[in-house]
């Protein structure tokens, strides 16, 4: 009995651990640059004395969606796409470099240029700043350029966005969403990454394989809480059995 409260128990919850790291991917279906996040179940045997008779059900994040999202045109001239593989450098909350294919770019009161959910973003001379009263143009090789509004004759390099293209299998995702290279090495600029400017990238989730995947794991689930139901009910006819022996 106590075997079969083990596998429910622990299936159980690492099912409500895989919806929410699936519901998570949902959430984010229209998040520009999104990567989703990869789920897998394992079987973890418990060792001690005697026969390893119990098995855990375990589920971990098993890594990154790294598919490029379809890409949409905007006409935004702070929208910014990363055409096929690479990353734009951004400041993470702590300080650190971290890397992210958002591109819905904004700028503050004091130009200062951030993702759409806050983060800095990184070019050649530290976060990068746009004149006031002026228009902007972003080139396929990230450089910035800046028209002012009452001397169009006269543009000004601004910066260059930062683009990088580590391997793929050396980045993490963290809780924020943000890649990081695993051993915290900064990652190198990358000359041969292309932007498209006035677009955005959209989300590399799937919404409706996404759906199924949430009603699949509220059905495993439930399935499970039956299991832990039916062990409980094992132990209440044995007790009952115990205290009127035949």
């Amino acid at each position: 009995m106590d075997r079969q409260l083990y596998i429910a128990m622990t299936g159980a919850k690492h099912t409500l651990q895989a919806q929410h790291h699936n519901n998570q991917n949902l959430a984010n279906a229209n998040t520009p640059g999104f990567r989703a996040d990869l789920d897998s179940f394992f079987q973890a045997p418990m060792y001690g004395p005697g026969f390893p008779t119990r098995a855990y059900a375990e589920e971990l994040r098993a890594g990154t969606d790294f598919t490029p999202g379809s890409i949409m045109t905007t006409d935004r001239s702070l929208d910014v796409a990363i055409q096929d593989h690479g990353w734009f450098v951004v400041q993470a909350p702590n300080g650190d470099e971290a890397y992210t294919r958002r591109g819905d770019f904004q700028a503050d009161a004091q130009g200062v240029l951030s993702t759409g959910d806050g983060h800095l973003v990184m070019g050649e001379n530290g976060p990068v700043s746009i004149p006031p009263d002026s228009e902007i143009e972003i080139a396929d090789d990230g450089v910035i350029t800046a028209i002012p509004r009452e001397a169009p004759e006269a543009p000004i390099e601004v910066d260059r966005l930062r683009l990088v293209n580590p391997d793929p299998r050396q980045l993490i995702k963290g809780e924020d969403g943000l890649m990081r290279h695993a051993e915290g090495e900064p990652a190198l600029d990358d000359a041969s990454v292309r932007v498209r400017a006035g677009a955005l990238e959209g989300s590399n989730v799937n919404m409706a394989e996404a759906l199924v995947t949430m009603i699949d794991h509220a059905r495993q689930f439930e399935t499970h809480i039956k299991m832990l139901t039916a062990a409980e009910e094992n132990a209440q006819s044995s007790a009952q059995l115990l205290r009127h022996p035949a």
